[in-house]
């Protein structure tokens, strides 16, 4: 929490929060580095992968549907497009977060699909979109 010195009224600063579709324990993957990213760059990082084993020190979910959070501000995929597809719903019940496919998740069939269900579909990468590299995260 902090005061906002010229109006006298308190302000909070709330943690952004994104769920990794796709996370991966081999850290060579962009699954985990897309977790180190975001965690490096501030978010409140829910790792996403149907094993459960935890993921650089997190817990990590067996699907959308198993996180207690009921809002995120950014999920960020990692999976095939034919996967993505089948998970539309359970991100549209995360409320309406920014959908991030990553190179070799998206397809036009995804891509119009989420946009159709009204997602913020964001072709791009994830990681750069923070202001960081790929490489950063060896």
């Amino acid at each position: 929490m902090s005061i906002n010195q010229s109006s006298s009224k308190v302000t909070t600063t709330r943690q952004p929060t994104v769920a990794i579709l796709g996370a991966s324990t081999d850290r060579r993957k962009f699954g985990n580095k897309s977790v180190r990213a975001h965690a490096a760059c501030g978010y409140e990082v829910f790792p996403v992968n149907p094993k459960g084993e935890p993921i650089e020190g997190l817990i990590t979910y067996v699907s959308l549907a198993a996180m207690e959070r009921q809002e995120l501000d950014r999920i960020s995929l990692y999976l095939p497009p034919q996967i993505g597809l089948g998970l539309l719903d359970a991100m549209l019940d995360k409320g309406h977060p920014e959908v991030w496919l990553n190179p070799g998740s998206e397809s036009p069939e995804l891509i119009r699909r989420g946009r159709e269900l009204g997602l913020e579909i964001i072709v791009g990468c994830s990681i750069v979109d923070l202001g960081v590299s790929p490489v950063q995260f060896p």
